[in-house]
């Protein structure tokens, strides 16, 4: 069964749908929404999580925006 997931992109309040199936990890959802994963750092309800975390129902997520410089 998919389950569709809205993905907010921190820097630009992007809201992104996706339908995934049940399951699904951070790495799927960044995967599906075509987000490079190396400029994000993915957070669900308010925590950082790695790209291993597992989608579950409810979870507010949101891909931080990696800043560098010097």
């Amino acid at each position: 069964m998919k389950s569709t997931i809205t993905l907010t992109i921190e820097r630009t309040k992007k809201k992104i749908r996706i339908a995934l199936p049940a399951g699904s990890t951070i790495k799927d959802a960044i995967s599906k929404a075509g987000v490079n994963p190396v400029e994000v750092v993915p957070a669900v309800n308010n925590e950082i999580v790695t790209e291993s975390y597992k989608i579950r129902n409810n979870d507010k997520i949101e891909l931080l925006s990696v800043v560098s410089g010097g």
